[in-house]
Parts: C-alpha cells; sequence; structure tokens
C-alpha cells in the first residue's frame, strides 16, 4: 500500500513539557536547574507529568528526598532512587536511562556543573531514545555547558510562601523572572513583585 507524504492534519509542535502552568522544558534534551531550591523544581516538574521517575542521586551524599513530604508534588511510587558510587556513575545512568527512551523524567543530582562532552552525550542519548524523554540535571551554583536551558529556583522571602523562579537561558526563550506562590493545594506563576 502507498504512503502519502503529504499530511492533511494541521501541523502541531510539540510545546515540550508543560509545568507551572504556561512554562515548559523541550522534551528529547537535558535542562539544568540550580539554587537553593532545585529539588523542589524537580518535583514540580515530576508531578506535571505521568509514568516513572528515575532519580539518580550521589551514594555518598547525606542528603535524600523525603518520601512522604514528595506526596504533596508526586506519588512517591512513581520514583525508582538510584544511588551512584561516583559522579561519573550519575552521568552514564543518566545517559544510559535517557537512551532506553522509557522513563519520561529523568533527574540527576550532581555536585557541580556538567562539562560540554557529556552533556552532548547526554543530549545524543535522549534523541536516540525516541526524543520523547526529559533530562534534568540539579547543580548548587548551574553552569553546564550546552544544556538546553538553565533555571534556578530559590526561596522568596516575604508576608507568604514562595519561591522565586529564574529562567536564566533557554535557547528559545529569552530571560525572564516569575514568583511562585501556593494556591489552592497547587503552585501558581505570577509576576515577581518589587
Amino acid at each position: 500500500m502507498h504512503q502519502s507524504l503529504i499530511d492533511r492534519r494541521t501541523y502541531r509542535p510539540d510545546r515540550g513539557q508543560l509545568f507551572l502552568e504556561r512554562l515548559s522544558l523541550a522534551r528529547g534534551r537535558v535542562h539544568e536547574i540550580c539554587g537553593p531550591a532545585r529539588h523542589t523544581l524537580a518535583l514540580i516538574v515530576a508531578g506535571a507529568m505521568t509514568g516513572p521517575v528515575f532519580w539518580c542521586r550521589p551514594g555518598w551524599g547525606v542528603d535524600r528526598l523525603h518520601g512522604p513530604g514528595m506526596t504533596r508534588f508526586l506519588d512517591p511510587g512513581r520514583v525508582t532512587f538510584i544511588a551512584a558510587e561516583r559522579p561519573q556513575d550519575l552521568l552514564w545512568t543518566m545517559e544510559e536511562v535517557l537512551r532506553a527512551g522509557v522513563v519520561p523524567l529523568v533527574v540527576a543530582d550532581l555536585p557541580g556543573p556538567v562539562a560540554l562532552t557529556p552533556m552532548r552525550r547526554m543530549h545524543l542519548a535522549a534523541e536516540t531514545g525516541g526524543g520523547r524523554a526529559l533530562g534534568v540535571v540539579l547543580t548548587p551554583e548551574g553552569a553546564s555547558a550546552g544544556a538546553e536551558s538553565r533555571w534556578s529556583f530559590g526561596f522568596a522571602h516575604g508576608a507568604q510562601e514562595g519561591w522565586r523562579l529564574s529562567r536564566l537561558r533557554d535557547r528559545q526563550e529569552p530571560p525572564r523572572d516569575w514568583r511562585v506562590g501556593v494556591k489552592d493545594g497547587g503552585f501558581a506563576l505570577g509576576p515577581l513583585s518589587s
């Protein structure tokens, strides 16, 4: 049977993985989240998705996510934690899971920024896996070379509970800041007050 090369359906480009109402992260790519509340933003992204999450963390570290505290964001049963022995093992694990293309979100909690060559390898692995998986590296200070986008998430001090979200770098969008607050048991994105 002959297949037509022309499809009469309207082309709708993939907007990426939406989170916090209207923000998105490109699928098939690796993004960086930094700042003191980086784990919280990664959980918000995971909560906006369906399916399993692989969370790679340093086996030598004492910081661990608290299961009951995660329930505000997602069902902790969706998350598989992987404790790596060395920093290289964190990157290798993330690369292999992205290449498999069966897990929609892979998070790697890293002690520092990722160099350009490992970042390129992870982008290629995500593309090889079908381009539907999303990779997120968590770093304390940011500055990973070659990340598709870089976001900083920290606490916004004031009368109301909230955070400050900054898009520091993105290949498709300009830098911008927002306030993230709690609304009706969820999270709401709003303008940053002066």
